[in-house]
């Protein structure tokens, strides 16, 4: 799996961003640590998502290509989708549920995309999109459950070990593709760095599913982090998760508030809940900070409402 890692890379080469790594002396000092912080809320479209949507659509056959492309997503993935078909000339339609957020909706029409919505109380997003792909041939490009999303995914960890070798990373999980493909790239650069996966407390499917052995799953999780609201891990993640993730912690959402808070106060970073679970952890003393600490940053995308009502609710840091 590492060899797709590293195609991925190569892949990725003109076309995504090689984000930058931001440190805050602030930061360090008062966690008592070296903490690095990979900033993929400045990665096209906002987020990581981009990463592994370009690795697995631009390896797409020139059939399939024409027929175009289909994913379900609550924004994120669905906004990377749309804007790799955009750049590469591909159709693609999005099943997105009515609830995702307004910006992530208008950004996601804004690269062309076709958006399908549905109602989460009532529908399975897989269903819906299963019907629509049988209809018109599409090719499914689901958000994590997928070999070379994940490989992908996995290029966020393997630019910031080259760059800064770390004795944790700390990185978001909801679908399971982020964790588990920079989990594959941090243990290539160096077996000895413990990998956790961060989630919300309302929606610690992955950390149960850890814990057990066994995909659990959560329908509908009333966290802030819409981007964690996936009911379960991909078949695909959980098999590496378990195989390369050294353990799972989770945060309140008061926890999640305040870390966003201070990104955007003390580093001028303007970050997504789901993004800055990483730092809550650490924030929050769920995951102590001892020596170099890698932290994933996902997203940025982020309602200018849901930005003020955090700032607003967050503790003074």
């Amino acid at each position: 799996m590492i060899d797709d890692v590293l195609a991925a890379a190569q892949r990725l080469v003109g076309h995504a961003h090689m984000t930058p790594v931001m440190q805050s002396s602030w930061l360090n000092q008062r966690l008592g640590a070296t903490v690095v912080l990979k900033c993929e809320n400045l990665q096209k479209i906002g987020a990581f998502k981009f990463r592994g949507a370009y690795n697995a659509i631009s390896q797409l056959e020139a059939g399939d290509r024409q027929k175009g492309v289909i994913t379900y997503s609550s924004g994120n993935h669905a906004q990377a989708v749309a804007r790799v078909g955009q750049e590469l000339g591909i159709k693609t339609v999005i099943v997105m549920p009515q609830n995702a957020p307004t910006i992530k909706r208008q950004a996601t029409l804004g690269y062309g995309a076709e958006v399908v919505l549905y109602d989460p109380l009532t529908e399975k997003r897989e269903a819906v999109t299963a019907k629509r792909q049988a209809q018109q041939g599409y090719t499914l490009i689901p958000p994590f459950d997928h070999h070379q999303v994940i490989a992908g995914q996995g290029t966020a960890a393997l630019e910031l070990l080259t760059e800064h070798p770390v004795d944790t990373l700390l990185v978001p999980c909801g679908g399971g593709g982020l964790l588990s493909g920079c989990a594959i790239a941090a243990k290539h650069r160096n077996p000895a760095c413990k990998v956790i996966g961060i989630e919300p407390e309302l929606a610690d499917d992955a950390t149960r599913s850890f814990r057990t052995g066994m995909i659990q799953r959560i329908d509908n999780p009333p966290t802030i982090a819409d981007g964690t609201r996936t009911p379960a891990l991909g078949d695909i993640p959980f098999s590496l998760i378990m195989k390369y993730v050294d353990d799972m912690a989770t945060v309140s959402e008061q926890a999640i508030m305040d870390a966003v808070a201070v990104l955007f106060y003390r580093l001028k970073l303007v970050v997504e809940p789901s993004g800055a679970l990483g730092l809550a952890a650490l924030l929050s003393d769920r995951v102590k900070a001892v020596g170099r600490v890698g932290v994933i940053l996902s997203g940025g995308n982020i309602d200018a409402a849901t930005m003020a009502d955090i700032l607003a609710k967050a503790t003074q840091n």
